[in-house]
């Protein structure tokens, strides 16, 4: 996906929330917002990739900030609501004993709806204290954007590149049914703490391993997927993979910059400028699946 003239002040936007969550000392959050408004002067050309320039951006601000992780109590709020909604959560999934076929859409969903869970995005409301009244309400309404009929037949060797923490803990919905079908799932997390992202440190801390197969990292702490940093295992994982599941918008918005097949994005469509490269609506779950 290509920068969008409406990604400038939502992206700046986001870098004072972070540097508001980093310190109170209001020169520095000012020359935080002065710094990454050269950044973005400098790399903001036409046709360049959204995930380029943020990458850019939300780098120097924690350079400015000299905070390697600005989000991090954000992260556990986030792990806190997930962990209260999971078991609501397996419970809609399970109700009526679904077919796997079934079960499974319905995971996607659960997994969906976490998506909906974020901090410092303009306009999202979504917090701690109403993400359970959220959760049950986005779950009845379902998904606007359904490929899990297909995307179930080609779940034998899964890489699933992973967002936000507090979401993840839904996502092992998801890799349990496609394990307990014979499928194997490797799990893509960044490199190093960027926004509210899954990194190493967390999925340990949620024991997120006893529910994949294989882990591997970006490589870095690019917003989504830098491939000039990637590593190699995570070339070849992409290239072997029979699906690969991107969930969240800063993935969409750089892997979409590469032809993968089949390729399924899971997310929210929470702005404008995502919504219409995916040529949705605003505000729709989306399970949307890419063949060709």
């Amino acid at each position: 996906m290509k920068m969008d003239p409406r990604c400038t002040y939502c992206l700046l936007s986001r870098v004072h929330y972070e540097s508001m969550l980093s310190t109170k000392d209001e020169e520095l959050i000012r020359k935080a917002l002065v710094s990454c408004m050269d950044v973005m002067k400098e790399k903001y050309i036409p046709g360049v990739a959204a995930g380029h320039v943020s990458t850019a951006v939300h780098r120097k601000a924690y350079e400015v900030l000299n905070d390697p992780d600005p989000y991090y109590e954000l992260k556990q709020v986030s792990n806190r609501a997930a962990s209260r909604v999971f078991p609501i959560a397996k419970s809609l999934i399970y109700e009526g004993k679904p077919n796997v076929k079934e079960a499974f859409r319905k995971a996607i969903l659960a997994a969906v709806i976490g998506n909906f869970f974020d901090f410092g995005i303009m306009g999202l409301e979504v917090g701690e204290d109403n993400f359970e009244a959220t959760f049950t309400k986005a779950f009845e309404k379902g998904l606007e954007v359904d490929d899990t009929d297909r995307m179930f037949d080609l779940i034998s060797n899964t890489v699933y590149v992973a967002d936000n923490c507090g979401e993840i803990i839904l996502d092992t919905l998801v890799f349990d049914i496609i394990r307990k079908q014979g499928g194997k799932v490797t799990l893509v997390i960044r490199g190093e703490p960027m926004l509210t992202d899954v990194t190493m440190e967390d999925v340990k801390a949620l024991g997120i391993e006893e529910h994949v197969d294989r882990i591997i990292t970006t490589g870095c702490n690019a917003v989504g997927v830098s491939f000039e940093e990637a590593p190699d295992e995570l070339l070849e994982a992409f290239d072997n993979a029979s699906l690969i599941i991107s969930k969240g918008m800063a993935n969409y918005e750089t892997l979409s910059e590469r032809t993968l097949r089949p390729i399924a994005y899971l997310l929210r469509t929470k702005c404008d400028a995502v919504a219409e490269d995916m040529e949705l609506e605003k505000d729709c779950s989306v399970a949307k699946l890419f063949m060709e």
